[in-house]
């Protein structure tokens, strides 16, 4: 046919991907019925950022898996759990409501709270006795308000307490340090678009992962969530059972990859318009 191209898995449109049996199979093992809304959701958030069009979209499905693992939905404007485009791929992130949703879950947790402070609100902080002097004035703040610092709290069932308090100048040097994603100057991507979602997180995280019951779940969104902040060169673990590109049989940086091809299956021809592409024959992805 004129005009037409073949495709692979890495570069083909996430609503044919997710048409797939095989790729609706995975999600239906960690969903159930609650897969086709979650897999809408996210072509959704792919179809409305153009970064994470272009990049692997196996690396897409992969993070939108370890979501999936923790039931948490991937639309970036609820603040659970965000997909980040970061190079030639896309990257599992965190939001502080989706640690809190864990924290939750854990039944262990009586309070659990994360605000930002504004300077007419914030009287002095003593990081050894944990005394904050913060007076919270509820007012309507305009965009050159921006606050001075974040404080974070729990309260376990057994009464165990901890506060803690970072200053926005703490939370932008953790931000240049760690986050391979949220620039090494001035903020970028969800850093610049949500700062105070992200200062938040910051703290949520510090707090329950530092003096907070340790449960798989949060252990294992540690660990994913080390991926977006540069701190663990590893593999995320135990987070979802195989990834996407094992799945489809997508070739190693190492392989020479079949050009065309998916798992010795000929792709279907398809225009070049990608939003006319809308599903892939279920034979050339194969079930597992």
């Amino acid at each position: 046919m004129a005009n037409m191209q073949k495709l692979d898995p890495k570069h083909a449109p996430m609503k044919a991907l997710v048409q797939s049996a095989t790729v609706k199979a995975r999600f239906e093992e960690v969903l159930k019925n609650r897969a086709p809304q979650f897999l809408s959701s996210l072509v959704s958030v792919v179809n409305d950022n153009r970064a994470l069009q272009n990049v692997d979209q196996t690396s897409v499905l992969n993070a939108a898996m370890t979501a999936a693992s923790f039931d948490l939905p991937v639309n970036p404007n609820l603040g659970y759990f965000y997909i980040i485009p970061y190079g030639s791929t896309a990257q599992a992130q965190m939001g502080y409501k989706g640690y809190i949703q864990l924290a939750q879950r854990s039944g262990q947790y009586k309070r659990l709270n994360a605000v930002p402070v504004y300077e007419d609100e914030f009287g002095g902080w003593n990081p050894l006795t944990e005394e904050l002097t913060y007076t919270p004035h509820f007012k309507d703040r305009d965009a050159n308000d921006k606050p001075t610092g974040y404080v974070g709290f729990f309260q376990l069932v057994n009464g165990f307490e901890k506060t803690v308090y970072w200053s926005r100048q703490q939370i932008d040097n953790h931000r240049k340090r760690f986050s391979k994603s949220g620039g090494k100057n001035e903020p970028r991507g969800v850093w610049a678009s949500d700062f105070d979602a992200m200062a938040l997180k910051t703290v949520i995280r510090n707090l329950i992962t530092k003096w907070g019951p340790m449960t798989v779940d949060i252990q294992k969104a540690t660990d994913a969530d080390e991926e977006s902040f540069g701190g663990n060169t590893e593999p995320v673990k135990d987070v979802t059972p195989s990834t996407m590109d094992d799945l489809l049989n997508v070739p190693s940086k190492t392989e020479e990859p079949k050009k065309g091809v998916l798992n010795d299956d000929p792709i279907p021809d398809i225009p070049d318009s990608r939003p006319e592409q809308t599903s892939l024959d279920d034979e050339d992805l194969p079930d597992f």
